[in-house]
């Protein structure tokens, strides 16, 4: 068995001829990148679930983001494929001709999709209905979820990361990638040398402040721009230097109390249309039951969300999901409520909740422990779901070179029987990566993969993966085939292995 090209080949005496399939995935882990690391290893059949091959499936490791592989299954069967996320506004006040005598609520129930603009529809059919002032204070109403914002053991050096931003049942994304909590922050340099770099951010808000301490240097000079919130804080520092004529900078960047922000960008909107609120904003504030409901907006319904949330791993839609689940399954919207409904799920179909651990809905802590037997599990009894089409649909697709069909598996296998063919969820952090999925063999014979790779000190093993997956496309049910995986079909895989590709913004991968 041979598996060659960039980032990984097999040692010489590997024998296509003399070779079945676990001594073909044996060569591949037997990499020296693996030296000193752990695997954990499941191949079987999808239909049947017979194992062909399996390395230490019991053997619990750090999965990183395959662990929204069971947030997102446990989210269609216990929230549901047609489920949606509404923020609306509401008042307990009376209008009297276009003045509104009392308080203005905009209640939230965890839209992790909601942009500028739709808190600026909502706006307008405010003002549509011929309010013009407010005599009466704007609440944000967050208490859907509780207020813990950042996951359990979530890493401190990550929390101006769009990636890690805080979780809150109102909030704002900044764009259609749909990273709630987050503002984009361009930076342009100066027309000349010493002049201080131009600063948009985009959604236009003032909720962030921009402290500008970069210059301007002459062209050909160094462009090494940090952009970075500081700490407890919705200030954002840019500092360093970038050259005239330049690229500049643009980076995604989480906001300090998201609530807040989307409290913000709703009253600056209601203000562009024309609707004065006299009274102060106030954060976590309770709508009554009396309250009625002026206007509101809902969300794309769970089975269009996934694409965004599992093709591009985002981490926020996997933590909104799961207290999201825990206030439907015991009316408590916190993650040991939404853990507890996921590991329920799991448990009905067959998945050992007791040898496992999961902290958070995402796979960013460094806490979760899976086995590569539990996700094939997982991806085994999955099949058997009504809302199956739709979850399969979701999952990153090899070489497939739309970012929403692709997802973090865009630019790997290509060139190979993998590409086009198989799809998985990645997983990457430091000295974690995973990859588990489906993929079809030179046969049409469906297989379910995954690969769990830990403790590993160089940049990335994603190359071994890809290996693995080419090496199971180009198999059949008689024998190992001689596979080739040609130059460049990991390159992307290598950029970065200590994140997920998508999380490299703007996108790399």
């Amino acid at each position: 068995m041979l598996v060659a090209g960039l980032g990984w080949s097999a040692p010489a005496g590997a024998d296509a001829g003399t070779s079945g399939l676990p001594e073909a995935i044996d060569t591949i882990l037997g990499d020296s990148r693996l030296e000193g690391g752990a695997a954990s290893v499941v191949i079987a059949e999808a239909a049947g679930g017979d194992v062909l091959y399996q390395r230490a499936p019991t053997s619990r490791l750090m999965p990183a983001s395959n662990t929204k592989l069971l947030t997102s299954a446990a989210a269609m069967e216990i929230l549901g494929p047609d489920h949606t996320f509404t923020t609306d506004v509401l008042t307990t006040g009376r209008r009297h001709g276009s003045v509104l005598s009392g308080d203005l609520y905009l209640r939230g129930t965890g839209d992790p999709t909601a942009l500028a603009e739709d808190y600026d529809a909502l706006a307008a059919r405010v003002a549509e209905s011929g309010v013009t002032r407010v005599d009466g204070r704007l609440l944000a109403d967050d208490t859907r979820f509780d207020s813990n914002r950042l996951g359990r053991s979530w890493a401190a050096d990550d929390e101006s990361a769009y990636y890690s931003a805080q979780i809150s049942a109102l909030s704002v994304a900044p764009d259609t990638d749909y990273d709630t909590g987050s503002v984009i922050v361009r930076v342009a340099p100066g027309t000349a040398a010493g002049a201080e770099p131009e600063v948009t951010v985009t959604p236009k808000t003032k909720y962030v402040d921009i402290d500008v301490r970069a210059t301007t240097v002459a062209a050909g000079g160094a462009n090494d721009l940090t952009v970075e919130r500081a700490h407890g804080t919705n200030t954002i520092v840019v500092s360093g230097t970038t050259p005239v004529g330049g690229s500049g900078a643009e980076e995604w960047v989480s906001v300090w109390e998201p609530t807040g922000y989307a409290a913000a960008v709703f009253r600056d909107a209601l203000a562009a249309h024309g609707v004065k609120v006299t009274g102060p904003t106030r954060l976590g504030r309770a709508t009554p039951a009396a309250a009625r409901q002026l206007t509101s907006h809902a969300s794309m319904p769970l089975k269009d969300l996934l694409i965004p949330f599992m093709k591009l791993s985002n981490n926020m839609h996997a933590e909104i999901l799961t207290k999201a689940m825990g206030q439907k399954v015991s009316g408590e919207g916190s993650w040991s409520a939404g853990l507890d409904a996921v590991s329920g799920y799991l448990k009905g179909v067959g998945v050992d909740t007791g040898k496992l651990r999961q902290v958070d809905g995402s796979g960013l802590s460094r806490m979760n422990n899976l086995t590569a037997g539990q996700f094939a599990d997982l991806l085994l009894a999955v099949r058997a779901e009504p809302w199956y089409a739709d979850w399969y649909t979701s999952l990153p697709v090899a070489c497939a070179p739309d970012r929403f069909v692709g997802g973090t598996l865009r630019s790997r296998m290509c060139g190979t029987p993998a590409a086009l063919n198989a799809r998985g969820k990645t997983g990457s952090l430091t000295g974690a990566s995973a990859l588990s999925g489906y993929v079809k063999d030179a046969d049409g014979r469906e297989l379910v993969y995954s690969i769990v790779l830990n403790n590993y000190l160089v940049s990335s093993v994603k190359p071994l993966e890809d290996a693995i997956v080419v090496t199971l496309a180009g198999s059949t049910a008689d024998a190992t085939e001689t596979v080739t995986v040609k130059s460049g079909t990991a390159r992307a895989a290598e950029r970065d292995g200590n994140l997920e590709c998508a999380w490299l913004k703007p996108a790399k991968c």
